[in-house]
């Protein structure tokens, strides 16, 4: 039987360890609870920020000599005080907003919470698990919702959720 999990491993070393040759600039983190539920920060209205007033799962830039997957545990860190355990690769994408924003290309995490430790918002307006069928109440792009789906995807698939 064809292990899956093994060709998903060796993607995410190639990707770690490629990161100035791929520009992988930025990383983020979908942490969900066993109800499929996202951690999702609530960003500033400050002018001059990416996505500014919206819900985003918490990440940023990741720091030179850093891989993005570590660059995606000290981001979710600083901004949640929360240890992310085990993470999968969920993906890159480029994240090409309208206006004068330079291109990102963005890996993307996912992680399960262990309800264990506490959140707290060290950065942005708030910071809150918000449900899956609630979606339409917050100002979450459609992008991130279809990382959002792909992520309780694999989750089902690796039999986390």
């Amino acid at each position: 039987m064809f292990d899956k999990s093994h060709l998903v491993n060796i993607y995410q070393t190639v990707v770690n360890s490629n990161i100035g040759k791929l520009g992988i600039s930025n990383a983020g983190v979908i942490l969900l609870r066993c109800d499929g539920a996202a951690l999702m920060q609530h960003r500033d209205d400050n002018p001059g920020l990416r996505r500014a007033g919206m819900w985003v799962p918490p990440g940023g830039s990741i720091e030179y000599g850093e891989t993005p997957e570590q660059g995606a545990r000290r981001e979710f860190l600083e901004e949640t005080l929360y240890t992310c355990g085990e993470l999968h690769y969920l993906g890159t994408f480029e994240e090409d907003l309208e206006g004068d924003w330079p291109v990102f290309l963005v890996a993307i995490f996912w992680g399960i919470y262990d309800g264990v430790q506490s959140v707290k918002c060290m950065e942005g307006q708030a910071i809150e698990f918000i449900p899956r069928e609630e979606v339409s109440e917050y100002g979450i792009t459609s992008d991130v919702v279809d990382l959002w789906d792909k992520a309780i995807k694999q989750a089902m698939n690796y039999r986390e959720l």
